[in-house]
C-alpha cells in the first residue's frame, strides 16, 4: 500500500493522513472499508480451530445476569439457536493464510506493531461486555451485524465478580452498528461494547502489541544481563577492591565504597540503539510458544547455494516474523548471521523474493537454504 495515496480501507483517507489524524489519538468508523467482502473463515472453520489445543480459545455468556468464561479446547459448543454467547479465537492468522494475507492489509503499520487477528463468532445479543483495550485495534464487521457503543471512559474499574475484564461503569458517547465491509478503528484505552443483532455474526480484530514500558525496561535489563556472559567489557573484568578499608567500628554497616563500586559497575554496561535493537529484534520475531514449523522433505526443496533458481521466488511462511535496522536482520527470535541485504530487506517487506531479479552471494543463499530447510519460508515454482 502506498502511504501517500487515499484508500477504500481508510475511508479515503491515505495510510500517511490515517497516521497524522486518527493513529492512537481517534476513532474512525469507516462504512464499506471492503467491498463484498468475504470472511477469510467461515463460521463452522473458526468453530472447528476452537477444537485444537494449539489455537487459544475462550466462550464468553451471561447466566442469570452474570458473566461467565471457559478457555478452549472446546469438543462441543452451545447450539446456534442459543443466544448471547460468543466464541473467540485467537491467533488465526497463524493457522489460515487468507487470514494472515488480511492482516498484511494493515503493514502500513510497522510489523513490530502488529499482533494477531482475533475472530469473534456470537449468536444473538452475544457479546463480551464493555471493555477497553491497552492497545489499538480494527474492528471489521465479517458478516451479520454488530451494534457497537464507544467511550472516552475515564472511570476504568472493573467489575471484581467477572471472569474478564468488564467495566463496572459504562459511559458511552457514540453509537454504531456494523454490516459486513465496516470497520470501525479504536485507539487505546477507548471503551468499547459489542452487541451481536442476530445470529451468524462474525467480527474480526486486528490488534496490535503495545509494550509497557515497564516490560521494555525489564527485557532489557535481562537482555544485557545475558550479552554480559558473552562479551564482558574490560571495565567489568576483575574483582571489588577496598584497599584502605578502615577496620570496621559498625560491622553490620554496608560499604560506601561497595556501593559506589557498584553503580559503577553498572554505568560500564552500554545501553544504546544498537543494544536496543538486538533486544528488540529478536523479542519482536519470538514466534509464539503455540507456533511450530514443519520441515519440509529435503527431496522437494532447491537447492540455493548450488544452483540458484532461474524463475519463482521465495515466499516467507505466514508464521514467520522478519524484521530489519540498519545491518542487522533478524527472523524468528534469531539475529541472522548475514547482513540485511537489499535483497533481504526485500524479502522482508515484501514477504516474497523473485528468483530472476535477485543475485544474493554465498552468505545470502547459505542463510536461504537454512531458513528453506527449517520451514521459514519455502520456494514457489
Amino acid at each position: 500500500m502506498t502511504p501517500d495515496l487515499p484508500t477504500r480501507l481508510l475511508g479515503g483517507l491515505s495510510p500517511s493522513r490515517f497516521m497524522q489524524r486518527h493513529w492512537q489519538r481517534k476513532p474512525l468508523l469507516i462504512r464499506g472499508a471492503f467491498e463484498n467482502f468475504r470472511p477469510p473463515l467461515s463460521i463452522a472453520q473458526v468453530k472447528r480451530l476452537a477444537r485444537r489445543d494449539d489455537v487459544e480459545s475462550r466462550l464468553v455468556w451471561r447466566e442469570q445476569g452474570a458473566w461467565q468464561m471457559e478457555h478452549g479446547p472446546f469438543g462441543r459448543l452451545p447450539s446456534a439457536r442459543e443466544p448471547e454467547w460468543t466464541l473467540l479465537v485467537q491467533g488465526v492468522n497463524l493457522h489460515d493464510d487468507a487470514a494472515a494475507n488480511l492482516m498484511a492489509q494493515f503493514r502500513f503499520i510497522p510489523d513490530a506493531r502488529l499482533d494477531d487477528v482475533m475472530i469473534s463468532v456470537a449468536t444473538d445479543r452475544g457479546g463480551v461486555g464493555p471493555h477497553f483495550d491497552s492497545y489499538d485495534v480494527f474492528l471489521l464487521q465479517a458478516s451479520g451485524r454488530r451494534r457497537w457503543r464507544i467511550g472516552r471512559q475515564r472511570d476504568l474499574e472493573l467489575d471484581p465478580d467477572a471472569p474478564l475484564k468488564v467495566l463496572r461503569r459504562f459511559e458511552p458517547t457514540e453509537e454504531f452498528v456494523l454490516e459486513a465491509g465496516d470497520m470501525l478503528y479504536l485507539p487505546p484505552a477507548y471503551a468499547h461494547d459489542g452487541i451481536a443483532e442476530g445470529d451468524d455474526c462474525m467480527t474480526i480484530s486486528i490488534g496490535f502489541r503495545s509494550p509497557s514500558l515497564a516490560e521494555l525496561a525489564r527485557g532489557m535489563l535481562e537482555f544485557a544481563s545475558e550479552s554480559l556472559t558473552e562479551r564482558l567489557p574490560s571495565a567489568l573484568r576483575g574483582h571489588y577492591k577496598d584497599a584502605g578499608q578502615p577496620a570496621a567500628r559498625q560491622p553490620a554497616a554496608l560499604p560506601e565504597a561497595m556501593v559506589e563500586a557498584a553503580l559503577a559497575a553498572v554505568s560500564a554496561v552500554k545501553f544504546d540503539a544498537a543494544l536496543a535493537a538486538r533486544y528488540l529484534g529478536r523479542w519482536l520475531t519470538e514466534p509464539k510458544p503455540e507456533v511450530v514449523f514443519d520441515a519440509p522433505d529435503p527431496a522437494t526443496l532447491p537447492d540455493l547455494e548450488a544452483d540458484w533458481p532461474s524463475s519463482g521466488e521465495l515466499v516467507l511462511d505466514r508464521r514467520t516474523l522478519m524484521i530489519h535496522r540498519g545491518r542487522m536482520l533478524f527472523i524468528n527470535g534469531e539475529k541472522a548471521e548475514v547482513d540485511a541485504t537489499p535483497a533481504l530487506r526485500g524479502l522482508a517487506d515484501l514477504r516474497r523474493l523473485a528468483c530472476v531479479s535477485a543475485k544474493p552471494d554465498d552468505g545470502e543463499r547459505a542463510a536461504l537454504q537454512e531458513w528453506l530447510e527449517a520451514g521459514w519460508l519455502r520456494y514457489d515454482s
